[in-house]
């Protein structure tokens, strides 16, 4: 009887000692989080598209857009392979656009379905290298 618990109790160690040695990979690296999102404001006026600040770098960015004008537009960011439309926006409204955005040039468009007596200028936006991780921030989701 001895033998058949040694055995059993021996056989359960060697199976514990082979299923704690397989296993893959970690399955929690501590992998560098993306870069926090950075806000940007933009203004559509009557004669051009303004957006602040000009110069970012890349990773994600929310663009809040207020519509200063007397029309509705649509608002309209281009770039890098990307186009984001929000809109119409109406007259003294905002508008939020969330992108994220690889190194390059980018224009912000103010369109209208209406004709109008002279576009608006668009706004550019230069994207640089990429931010650094926000691994080390507190209070990010």
């Amino acid at each position: 009887m001895k033998s058949g618990r040694t055995r059993a109790a021996l056989l359960l160690l060697a199976g514990g000692v082979l299923f704690a040695g397989c296993g893959g990979s970690d399955k929690f690296q501590n992998k560098p989080r993306p870069p926090a999102p950075i806000q940007l404001t933009g203004v559509v006026t009557d004669k051009e598209v303004t957006i602040s600040p000009k110069r970012v770098g890349a990773g994600p960015v929310i663009l809040l857009v207020s519509n200063q004008t007397d029309k509705s537009h649509s608002i309209t960011l281009e770039g890098g392979g990307t186009t984001d439309t929000v809109g119409p926006v109406n007259p003294l409204d905002t508008a939020t656009l969330q992108s994220t955005l690889k190194p390059g040039t980018y224009t912000v468009k103010a369109g209208s379905k209406q004709a109008v007596e002279k576009e608006i200028d668009p706004g550019t936006l230069t994207v640089g290298q990429s931010r650094s991780s926000s691994s080390d921030q507190l209070l990010l989701p």
